[in-house]
């Protein structure tokens, strides 16, 4: 579904003899991307991160490429950081793993995000789902990444709770995005870890409904 959506959306071409006009040219972009070694994408403002928006991770053909080639072997992964004057060239999966400690996994991230209220909860969890868009479409999402959030906003008691007196809905969806990624296979955990999430998500449920 990911896949037939980004060449949907990407594959149109302008015509030569068509002047300013673009055509629908799938076979053409399936044909280019079957070739392609090596993925790049542009982090250009300080101020959005690779998690901020879902634009970043929609926009990356990596499993795309993976599917199309005929050695099905997936390609390098990259991301240029050019928010700064000292241009750096990483891997995407070194990319997420740095976006996912100064940001979701960072105390003094999240603990401004709560100190903000209802709208603070919601923006951890956009955050937390947006990680694991890159585990979609392009798998590469570290283990450990989800592994830390589950500890610090499930595991901790009192994180908990705060985040679901804060924002019962966007608290939901967390747990929600955290039973998505290991039915996915995004995430690999314990089954102990399942059944509380499982749990969790019934209590929370039943709260929102007044149960």
């Amino acid at each position: 579904q990911l896949q037939e959506q980004f060449l949907t959306r990407k594959g149109f071409a302008f015509n030569a003899d068509k002047p300013g006009m673009m055509e629908q040219q799938a076979d053409l972009f399936k044909s280019a991307l079957k070739n392609v070694d090596v993925t790049f994408q542009n982090l250009d403002s300080s101020e959005i991160s690779i998690t901020d928006v879902s634009h970043y991770y929609d926009s990356d053909p990596t499993k795309v490429v993976q599917g199309l080639r005929d050695d099905g072997r997936k390609p390098m992964s990259l991301m240029a950081d050019t928010t700064t004057a000292n241009a750096q060239v990483r891997t995407l999966s070194e990319t997420v793993r740095l976006d996912a400690r100064t940001k979701l996994l960072n105390p003094k991230f999240y603990e401004g995000m709560l100190g903000t209220g209802y709208e603070g909860v919601r923006e951890i969890q956009k955050r937390l789902r947006n990680t694991m868009g890159w585990s979609a479409t392009a798998g590469e999402v570290d283990n450990f990444v989800f592994e830390d959030a589950n500890s610090v906003f499930i595991e901790d008691a009192e994180m908990q709770q705060r985040l679901l007196d804060t924002n019962p809905n966007a608290f939901r969806d967390m747990v929600t995005t955290f039973l998505e990624a290991n039915g996915r296979g995004y995430w690999e955990t314990t089954d102990e870890n399942i059944e509380r999430l499982q749990e969790l998500y019934a209590e929370v449920e039943d709260r929102i409904e007044g149960v």
